[in-house]
Parts: C-alpha cells; structure tokens; sequence
C-alpha cells in the first residue's frame, strides 16, 4: 500500500522554499468520498480537520490518518484513499508534473479503471 506522508509543524524558512503560497487552493466542504490521486499531491492545510483511509487494490482500509491546519501532507501518485472531511477544508496544493502530464494521467486512470 502507498503511504500518505504527514509533516507538522514545519517552519516557515521550509514553507517559503516550497513556495507554498503560491499554490492553488480548494476547499471542501464537511464530506466523505473516495478519491485516486493521478499524480503526487503535496498540501498545505491552512483550515480544516480531515480522516484519510489509503485503501489497497480490493478497497481494504489501511489505518486512518489525521490532519488539520498547519500540517503538510504528501499523497503519492496511484494512491485510492477515502477522505471524511470533519471540519471544512481549505488547503494550498501542488500537483507534480504538468498540465500535459497530468491529464494524461488522469485520462489514463480513467480508462484503466
């Protein structure tokens, strides 16, 4: 199973070097769903509190995993995962690779699913 990565409490000096506050930003309201990232997605959780359950091939739970504001979170590319937003969530986030890439990953996961 893909492992979701959790930093908390970063400093800023290493927020800055991400540029962080230049990514995009989304935010969902209290929710669950599942979801598969295409491509790695790094997020910087400004508000919010969420559970994440990465899920194997047969969508078997693996263990839960919390976060809230402040926390940043790595979740590899191919990863299925259901999400139960707890608080609502507002989050800056970066998607690796770029906008060719990306949708052929995404059209790929679709066609492939």
């Amino acid at each position: 199973m893909r492992k979701v990565i959790v930093k908390k409490n970063l400093p800023q000096t290493e927020l800055n070097a991400l540029k962080v506050k230049k990514w995009p930003t989304l935010e969902k309201e209290v929710s669950e769903f599942n979801w598969v990232f295409p491509e790695q997605e790094m997020a910087y959780i400004l508000d919010g509190e969420c559970l994440v359950t990465p899920l194997d091939e047969q969508n078997n739970p693996g263990v839960t995993i919390k976060f809230s504001k402040g926390d940043l979170i790595i979740f590899p590319a191919g990863l299925s995962i259901k999400w139960k937003v707890i608080k609502p969530l507002h989050k800056h986030y970066k998607l690796d690779g770029n906008l060719c890439t990306q949708a052929f990953r995404r059209l790929k996961l679709k066609f492939t699913s």
